[in-house]
């Protein structure tokens, strides 16, 4: 899902940096607003757990290749802005020191994987919230049902984002949209959809069970009145 150089154009590289820079602000500015000296070791622990989690690829039979990214996780533990700034690290250190994924693409990258990703998810989160009227219940199952249609909606639109290239800006990726979406789709559907999902049903178990107090780690989250409740 980590679009190289080259492959978007320089008009849409600047679009998705216009889209992300507020995006970038109000993150930070919630994680500075919200977080003490000891919980910015925690998010930097969650980043460093999706930096990993992104390096390990699975071959797919349409030629291409998925990975999970964590943001589900991180989404359920923390709240979709810590998941914005925990994804968007990782995928800096990944651009500036492995090349997996471009500069140029950076923000298009962030903004599939670190909003699409984590804000589908707190959509499900809150949605199960009230519709089992369990906190708990609520965070598991949003978690899980909001990362696997997160991670697929992430690669559908990085799928969008590469096929349409070809329409407007001649030159740059050679894969239409009627390859590149279908491909990405199905790749994450079959892959990283399921893995996503059955790892955070996983580790929030496990933490819930032999470490609760990390279910209440503060929320960087969007204030939403009646629904969302720190764990």
């Amino acid at each position: 899902m980590h679009i190289p150089d080259g492959y978007l154009s320089p008009q849409t590289c600047v679009l998705f940096y216009v889209i992300m820079a507020p995006l970038w602000y109000l993150a930070f500015r919630k994680g500075r607003e919200v977080l003490d000296s000891k919980y910015v070791t925690t998010l930097g622990l969650l980043s460093a757990f999706s930096f990993i989690v992104m390096m390990f690829n699975f071959p797919v039979p349409d030629g291409t290749t998925a990975h999970m990214v964590g943001g589900a996780l991180i989404t359920s533990l923390m709240g979709p802005y810590a998941a914005t700034i925990a994804i968007s690290i990782a995928l800096l250190v990944q651009a500036l020191l492995f090349g997996d994924g471009g500069i140029t693409t950076y923000a298009a990258n962030s903004f599939n994987m670190a909003i699409v990703l984590p804000f589908t998810t707190y959509f499900f989160i809150i949605a199960l919230r009230k519709l089992l009227k369990d906190e708990w219940r609520g965070r598991l199952w949003g978690g899980v049902i909001g990362g696997y249609v997160g991670i697929v909606l992430a690669a559908s639109l990085c799928g969008l984002e590469i096929g349409v290239q070809p329409l407007f800006f001649k030159g740059y990726s050679p894969y239409p949209f009627w390859l590149s979406v279908p491909a990405m789709t199905f790749a994450h559907l079959v892959t990283a959809g399921p893995v996503e999902a059955v790892v955070t049903y996983a580790v929030l178990n496990y933490v819930r069970k032999y470490s609760p107090n990390i279910l209440h780690l503060p929320q960087l989250a969007p204030s939403i009145k009646g629904v969302v409740r720190r764990g």
